[in-house]
């Protein structure tokens, strides 16, 4: 009977203690929930703010004008087309980097301290504040390299800021993919190149590209690093195409060119006492978050939709 009375006492303590833990679960999971939802109405109430102080500049003529000293004609046509071609050095300058980088981390460099070291030090550059690269970027490309003022080096200092996020979201990427691919690819006779490049790189592409497209949109709202490099506040001329119509058909001397970028238009009129030029910069402020919003959606989607057709 001792015996027994013991088995039912510690059974009921057993329930009593799961009750406990799941009410605490529940009351952890409410205030999640609320933390969330302030975070949330608090972004949407500055969006509603910006959509309602900028909307009498949302039209056509508000992209495809040049920045003008009237409120009323300005546009951001210069800030737009300099945001592009930025963004464009930047993928081409971090992404194929930071995916190869990763890729080595992951599965070729061996597990040693020096292997640990850079992995730290990787981590680490992912949490530095964007006005330190801002200032490596003014010593190295501007003075050091001689590369000015330019596209280029903006775009080389934002591609060294998303650099870390790139190698840190790849090798997360590979990581989640079961040790069985790669063990049934060496079963059937594959090399190590064709496992990663043919499965591994295969099945975790689309945790790669979401990062991808996340530390794009990192870099899009970046303006401490742009204004440390000195880029234009005032511009009213786009830089050269990238396309010309005789051999070789391509052009770089956009590359060496004066521009602006989206957030750097907006401090502009920002900094202005006429309100005129704050709706400009709220219309401005709006799109931004729209775009940003719009890649990081498209990164969800696009990992969504390669995890569904991707057979495990």
């Amino acid at each position: 009977m001792t015996t027994q009375a013991s088995v039912l006492e510690n059974l009921a303590e057993v329930r009593a203690m799961i009750r406990r833990h799941k009410r605490n679960d529940f009351l952890f999971s409410i205030v999640g929930l609320l933390a969330l939802m302030i975070g949330l109405l608090t972004l949407l109430t500055l969006f509603v703010d910006l959509v309602a102080d900028g909307y009498p500049r949302f039209n056509l003529d508000f992209l495809t004008n040049y920045p003008s000293r009237r409120a009323a004609s300005a546009g951001l046509l210069s800030a737009w087309v300099g945001s592009l071609l930025v963004m464009l050095v930047t993928f081409f300058s971090a992404v194929p980097m930071g995916v190869a980088a990763g890729v080595y981390l992951e599965e070729y460099a061996p597990k040693n301290w020096f292997s640990d070291l850079i992995e730290i030090n990787v981590t680490n550059l992912a949490g530095v504040p964007s006005i330190v690269y801002g200032l490596l970027a003014l010593g190295l490309f501007v003075y050091g390299l001689g590369f000015g003022e330019s596209i280029l080096t903006a775009g080389l200092t934002l591609g060294l800021l998303i650099l870390p996020i790139v190698i840190v979201t790849t090798r997360e990427s590979i990581r989640g993919i079961p040790v069985s691919i790669r063990e049934a690819a060496y079963a059937v006779g594959a090399t190590k190149w064709q496992v990663v490049f043919h499965h591994v790189l295969h099945y975790s592409s689309g945790g790669i590209l979401t990062g991808i497209i996340i530390g794009m949109a990192r870099a899009l709202g970046e303006t401490a690093p742009i204004i440390t490099i000195g880029a234009l506040t005032f511009i009213a001329f786009l830089p050269p195409s990238p396309v010309t119509e005789a051999a070789p058909f391509i052009n770089f001397d956009w590359l060496q060119s004066g521009f602006t970028v989206l957030p750097i238009q907006m401090f502009n009129w920002l900094s202005r006492p006429d309100h005129a030029f704050h709706i400009n910069a709220a219309a401005t402020g709006a799109l931004i978050i729209v775009v940003t919003l719009l890649m990081n959606g498209t990164a969800i989607w696009l990992r969504y939709r390669i995890r569904k057709n991707i057979k495990w």
